[in-house]
Parts: structure tokens; sequence; C-alpha cells
């Protein structure tokens, strides 16, 4: 029977790491050892860009939120308390857009909160 040589696959995971390593500076997008160590280390970067992605998110919301509230007389904490007293299930998301681009509609969440606490 026939020896079946590797050199097919060798060069096509070869070619795809050179392919993901595309724009590289140096001798990282040349060279096979040194892509492939920079294409493991992106994707460590990129695991970790996507988490902090979602804590960046959450920190600019409340702060948005914050500011907002301080403006309509209280404080981030007590509003966040108060809604939830008030059996008013929004995400931060949401509020912070509310605050942005509704004013009068957040003013409401304002007084409502404020009456619950």
């Amino acid at each position: 029977m026939a020896r079946i040589k590797g050199a097919m696959m060798t060069r096509k995971r070869r070619k795809k790491t050179l392919k993901l390593a595309k724009g590289y500076w140096g001798s990282k997008s040349k060279h096979f050892k040194m892509a492939k160590q920079q294409v493991m280390k992106s994707g460590n970067y990129a695991f970790v860009g996507r988490k902090a992605k979602k804590r960046d998110f959450r920190r600019l919301w409340i702060t948005r939120i914050s500011a907002a509230c301080r403006a309509q007389g209280i404080n981030y904490s007590s509003f966040m308390n108060g809604l939830k007293k008030a059996g008013i299930d929004l995400n931060r998301k949401m509020l912070s857009e509310m605050a942005i681009h509704d004013a009068a509609s957040f003013a409401k969440l304002v007084e409502t909160a404020k009456a619950a606490k």
C-alpha cells in the first residue's frame, strides 16, 4: 500500500495561518513560525477584548444615567433602588438611551423612583 505523506495538509495549515497573519508587521506576516505565535497572541487579545467591551459599555451606560440623574436632583444608586422598588425592570442600556434621546420620559422615571424610595 502506498505511503501517504502529509505535505498537502501541512501546506494547507500553514497557508491558513499566514492568511490570518496578513497585515502584521515584518516577518510576523511572512515566516510561519513567527506568524503562528502572533496569531495565537492575537487570538488571546481578541478574546480578552470581547470581555472588556461588555465592561466598558456597562461603565459608559452607568456614567450617562448618573449624569442625567444628577441633573434631576437624585444620585444614581437612589435612582436604581427606586426603580427596583417601583417594579420597573429596564436595563442600563435602555435607561441611558432614554436619558440621551427622551429626557421627558426619563424625568418621569426619576419622579417614579423618588416616590418609591
